[in-house]
């Protein structure tokens, strides 16, 4: 949590991180403790793609299309990642991934349909805590490429 803390002051961004009183390692857990839908829930997925991290922050209600996104990037080799690779990369664990705050910046893509819902709400780095943002932030404080991921 305090990595992201710190990258959003970095980015003079308004820190909105909010710890919950229960872990919500899913979109389904954490839009019922914020009592708001899956779809503005921003997940933060983890992929291999060529070896490398890939983001992808995605709508909790949507299923990634991993052949879709290859095909875009011009790869043939995408796949979820290992929860140990999650860590390595991102210095968070699955469930709690933040879409900024890691070691190093990854290369990420933001889900078109988030741009539907005017408060997204991204995990924070941990199972506790999230953040709320609008989709021009999100894009904005991760340098995103805008994509329909399914």
């Amino acid at each position: 949590m305090q990595n992201v803390r710190g990258a959003l002051r970095a980015l003079g961004v308004e820190d909105t991180v909010i710890t919950l009183e229960q872990e919500v390692p899913t979109a389904e857990a954490a839009a019922q403790a914020l009592g708001c839908t899956r779809e503005a829930i921003a997940n933060s997925l983890i992929f291999e793609l060529d070896d490398e991290p890939l983001l992808i922050l995605a709508s909790g209600a949507a299923r990634v299309d991993t052949k879709l996104i290859a095909e875009l990037l011009g790869s043939a080799k995408i796949r979820r990642a290992s929860p140990e690779f999650v860590l390595e990369k991102t210095g968070q664990r699955v469930g709690g991934v933040a879409p900024l705050g890691h070691p190093q910046p990854i290369r990420t893509i933001l889900d078109k349909s988030l741009a539907a819902h005017p408060v997204l709400w991204a995990g924070a780095g941990d199972h506790l805590s999230m953040f709320s943002t609008s989709y021009q932030q999100l894009l904005q404080i991760t340098g995103a490429i805008e994509l329909q991921v399914r």
